[in-house]
Formats: structure tokens, sequence, C-alpha cells
């Protein structure tokens, strides 16, 4: 069967279109009750997204590979008497992330804002990595973005929303053993800084967050995607935001539809060096590099 095209005709999305009681007062939120759909959102900052947008009174649809886990958020974020419901897919295949915006537009009646947030990590040295892990790790942090972008343009053009691609500090600063994931990353902010520019004339902005050190299952996760929920985070516990702090942050730049947002004071200092002293970041990396090269 050949693959669905991409785009999502926005015009169907609006049969159960209804607005709620206004909680908050951002300019989207005037216009009605906000419609949400996130990938990635099973948990970590997916997840924490999705209550943080429920809690302001959004109406919210997530989705991820793992049903289970979806439907744990899902039932977590009903407790507290949010809007919420989930759909099984995957950004990795084409026909799946149709179905889900498709299954979305229909739940919602349309799109307000769309967070691409899926993503995983794989790390080692180049050396060491073989060519599909690279590939691997671009199917879901690039290409899966952008298939989140083109299945959901037409109806964030209808809604003239805002469109949230999920970066990280890494796009700015990378140390030894993180090409892949930094490679990605940096893919991700040029195309979030391209799109701004394309999208500006139908009235969609692009929001790019960048995140430092947040609390999530990203550093669990192996080179192949595989969750280990019981593995230590490797990241010292006073350098780890919360996922539900750092959400509450996010969804107030992306109201407010802010260009970017760096999240965590250690993420912010990590960008303003990459910016204006990139020798002294160097100069860092190098150190890193030698004190992790073997003797």
């Amino acid at each position: 069967m050949e693959n669905e095209p991409l785009g999502i005709t926005a015009s169907s999305c609006f049969a159960l279109a209804g607005n709620g009681c206004l909680r908050n007062n951002s300019p989207m939120e005037r216009r009605g009750r906000v419609r949400v759909f996130i990938t990635g959102g099973s948990s970590g900052i997916g997840a924490a997204l999705g209550q943080a947008f429920a809690a302001r009174g959004a109406r919210v649809v997530l989705t991820a590979r793992h049903r289970g886990r979806l439907e744990e958020v899902r039932e977590a974020i009903r407790r507290q008497g949010g809007w919420v419901e989930v759909v099984e897919g995957d950004v990795t295949q084409d026909n799946s992330l149709v179905a889900a915006v498709r299954e979305a537009c229909r739940l919602l009646g349309g799109l307000d804002v769309v967070v691409a947030n899926a993503g995983f990590g794989v790390v080692g040295k180049v050396e060491d990595l073989a060519l599909e892990d690279f590939r691997r790790q671009f199917e879901t942090n690039v290409f899966g973005v952008l298939r989140t972008v083109k299945a959901t343009l037409p109806a964030l053009r209808e809604s003239r929303g805002v469109l949230v691609i999920m970066g990280s500090v890494s796009s700015y600063l990378t140390v030894p053993g993180a090409a892949p994931y930094a490679m990605s990353k940096f893919a991700v902010r040029a195309l979030a800084e391209s799109l701004r520019g394309e999208l500006a004339p139908y009235g969609i902005s692009v929001v790019l967050l960048t995140p430092g050190f947040v609390a999530s299952n990203i550093r669990r996760v192996d080179n192949r995607g595989v969750l280990h929920p019981d593995a230590p985070d490797p990241v010292p516990g006073w350098l780890v935001m919360p996922a539900e702090r750092a959400a509450r942050k996010m969804v107030r730049a992306i109201l407010r539809r802010k260009a970017e947002l760096v999240v965590t004071c250690h993420g912010q200092l990590a960008v303003w060096l990459a910016r204006h002293l990139p020798h002294f970041v160097r100069f860092l990396a190098m150190r890193l590099r030698a004190r992790s090269s073997p003797q």
C-alpha cells in the first residue's frame, strides 16, 4: 500500500469544534479552549506538557508508540480534571502519524498547538557507532519532526496556530560522545529558524524549546530506542529541573508565541557561552575530550 499524503485536510477538523470556559487570558486562550496535539506524550516532557496544558483548560491529544504508558498519563491528567485523549502513533512511520493526526483532528475539531516532541538520544564515539545508529537517530529526531510538521500544517493554517519544535541545549553546545544526538538537534534548530519565515505569512508562529537537563526518560533509553526504566540517571539530581516545572514555563512561552525558550539556568548559561564565547566553549570541549581519551 502506498503511503498516504502527509497533509491532513483541515476543514474536516472542525466538525466537533466547541469552546469551553476560559481559565486564563493569553490571546490564544481568549479565542476559546486551546486544542493541543503532542507527540512523544507518554512520558517526560511530553507528558508534563499535556498535564500543564490541560491544567489551563486546554483540550489535549497525546500520541506515542506505547499505548499502555499513554493510558497511564491520560488517567493521571483526568484525575486532576483535565480533558485529554490518547492516540497510538509512531513518528517514524508515515501512515501511523497521518492516522494519529486525523484522529486528533476528529477529537478536537482542529489544532491550535502542535508540539513535535518525540525523540531519543544515541550516544557513543563516532568511530564506535554504525551508520545505522545515525540513521535511527535522525529517523526519529529529524524526520519524525518533519513528518509531524507536514501532517499538521494544513490544520495549523486553518487556525493560525503555533508549531512547537523540541530542541536542546545540545543544538548550541555538544560534548564528546554525543555527536548523533547533537547533530539531530542542530538540524531541528535550523528547521525551526527556516520555518519561522516560511510560515509567518500564514499566521503560524514557530516556537523552539531548548531545554537543558530536565527530568525525563531520555537518559534511560538506549541507542536502539529501548527504555530501561530502572537505569540510574547519569546527571546529578541538583542539575535536573522537574518536568512539571519546565512544562509550565514552556506552556507560557507557547501561548505567548515566543520565538525561543531556553529552559534551566545552566542551559541558559551554556547557550550564552556558545553564542558569545565560542572559543572558550571549544576549549572546554577539548578538555573533556582529553579526559575521556584512553591513556
